[in-house]
């Protein structure tokens, strides 16, 4: 990354709390004219943004189109937000993205926040593609991808996340998320009912075309299975793809899903539900709904779960939801600029829950274990794990 970029982004702040909702907004009318902004997909929800995303640009790409795709956070480096074209974006592209974009807002660059200049950069640097897919950051209505035109909005399940920005209740949260739904959409059916209901609703007043996914007919659904199954695909993982190949038909059609189905290759998105070896798993996944979702995978085994949390997240209900499967918890350890871990609390959770708890030394290689927790507790342990492998 180039030094520009590194010493822009070491002055920012990557906690949403911090931030001005309007600002985006603001900086957007202000200099429109001169981003020349592509209309976007945009991912919206809970979890399973990031492959949903990802699995939609690789069909894309799959039958010729050039397709953008900016997801975060990243695990080892910022570059890795920004995809195009079948692969990561390099150095000196970005620094020329950040060049342009410094001509454009001059002195109002220094005025964003880490993730609305990452989400402008983003604009520059897929202006030429056919395809521009966004995965909004947190919420939806005053998100910063949420800013621009939209082709289509795409809503993966909707629960409990970030609730001391969202709201507490589960609607005050899908409200949130559901208000940046675009003309044209298309939500997961794996929802609550007071979700969809919700979605419904708004779809009503904003006069959206809103597509609830569907099951595939039964030739497409032969080849989406046959890939689920070349690939092993997680359970959360096939439900994000069957969506993405929904998301495919209302923007591309059904006669061409066979065809992008054949020529499509493996994810080539880290961290989902990863098996790096026989027995090492990691998850990028943070919140109780990644932790359902893994419970359900690896349903009747018993793993090593290396661990660690940041003190705002519901920790208890994700060590509940995650017991069954729980053999020992050790606690990773790392240092955390901005955020407070929760080393002690686990202790205490695991105590009251009846968990074996311990400090990570090292890895038990014959016993099955799951790296879980957050983007930085995966990229701090594969730094690690990497050196001593």
């Amino acid at each position: 990354m180039s030094n520009k970029i590194s010493d822009f982004l070491s002055k920012k702040s990557v906690c949403y709390d911090k931030i001005d909702r309007f600002l985006m907004f603001r900086m957007y009318e202000k200099y429109k004219d001169r981003l020349l902004a592509k209309p976007v997909i945009q991912i919206i929800g809970t979890n399973g943004k990031g492959s949903t995303g990802r699995f939609l640009v690789q069909l894309l790409e799959s039958i010729g189109y050039s397709v953008g795709h900016y997801t975060s956070p990243h695990i080892f480096e910022f570059k890795e937000r920004f995809y195009k074209n079948k692969d990561i974006l390099s150095d000196k592209e970005l620094e020329l993205g950040h060049e342009e974009l410094e001509k454009i807002f001059q002195k109002d660059l220094n005025k964003l926040s880490y993730f609305e200049y990452a989400t402008f950069l983003a604009i520059i640097l897929f202006r030429e593609c056919d395809y521009v897919i966004f995965e909004a950051g947190l919420g939806g209505e005053y998100d910063a991808t949420s800013v621009f035109e939209k082709k289509m909005s795409i809503f993966t399940k909707i629960g409990f996340d970030h609730m001391q920005i969202l709201g507490n209740s589960l609607e005050q949260i899908a409200r949130t998320k559901l208000k940046a739904m675009s003309k044209k959409a298309l939500i997961s059916s794996d929802q609550d009912k007071v979700v969809l209901d919700l979605a419904k609703k708004i779809a009503f007043l904003k006069k959206t075309d809103l597509k609830i996914s569907w099951k595939l007919e039964s030739e497409e659904l032969k080849y989406a299975e046959n890939y689920v199954q070349k690939y092993q695909l997680s359970n959360y993982l096939k439900h994000n793809f069957y969506l993405a190949l929904n998301a495919f038909e209302l923007l591309i059609s059904k006669e061409k899903l066979k065809s992008a189905l054949l020529k499509l290759e493996r994810l080539n998105l880290k961290g989902r539900c990863e098996q790096l070896t026989p027995n090492l798993y990691i998850d990028v996944g943070h919140n109780t709904m990644a932790a359902v979702a893994l419970r359900d995978q690896f349903i009747g085994e018993k793993l090593i779960l290396v661990y660690n949390s940041y003190q705002d997240k519901d920790i208890f209900e994700i060590l509940k939801t995650l017991k069954p499967i729980i053999d020992t918890i050790k606690i990773y350890k790392y240092v955390s600029m901005e955020r407070k871990l929760a080393d002690d609390e686990i202790y205490k959770i695991a105590n009251i829950l009846g968990i074996r708890c311990e400090e990570f030394i090292s890895l038990e290689k014959q016993k099955k274990t799951l790296v879980f927790g957050s983007f930085a507790l995966v990229e701090n342990f594969l730094k690690e794990w990497s050196d001593k492998k």
